[in-house]
């Protein structure tokens, strides 16, 4: 009798911090979601903003984006496909590493590639701009990168974390 009272006792006790736990989740959800909010309304994420661009830069700006997309789709496609190769390689019941490491030498060949496009569009957005534009785009690329580390880590994307590696 005193083992089915001090069960029901734990069992309760453990749905209780359950019960809190997921509580405090949903809290934290919603205080994510209005800090978003509020960094939105502060510089409404995005170079453009705040920088006074003509309408000649604007439609550059869009359609050089558009194209620096169109170049990075098949290179993003084909490195989720070497990843997901990867995970194959990985799991295999004896694992090459000759296999693994080239495989990672082509995930890194992607990358290069995808961020040279990217350079290349950057710096090309840049040379339409006037001295005290580049000034505000130069700002902006600092705080992009800013707020890209500190959400990484918030979201448990750290350097020893295995997810860093995906």
């Amino acid at each position: 009798m005193k083992t089915k009272i001090l069960m029901l006792v734990v069992l309760m006790s453990c749905s209780a911090a359950l019960i809190a736990q997921t509580a405090d989740k949903d809290s934290k959800k919603s205080d994510r979601v209005q800090n978003k909010e509020m960094r939105m309304n502060d510089h409404q994420m995005g170079p453009k903003n705040g920088m006074n661009l003509t309408d000649a830069q604007r439609d550059a700006f869009t359609k050089s984006r558009l194209e620096m997309q169109k170049q990075l789709q098949p290179l993003r496609n084909e490195l989720g496909e070497v990843k997901a190769h990867q995970k194959t390689l990985m799991t295999a019941d004896k694992p090459v590493m000759n296999d693994i490491n080239k495989n990672i030498e082509k995930m890194g060949t992607l990358r290069v590639e995808m961020a040279k496009i990217q350079v290349e569009h950057r710096l090309a957005m840049r040379a339409q701009l006037t001295d005290e534009q580049r000034l505000k785009f130069d700002m902006h690329k600092g705080k992009m990168m800013q707020q890209r580390g500190q959400q990484g880590m918030r979201h448990g994307r750290g350097m020893y974390n295995d997810q860093a590696m995906n």
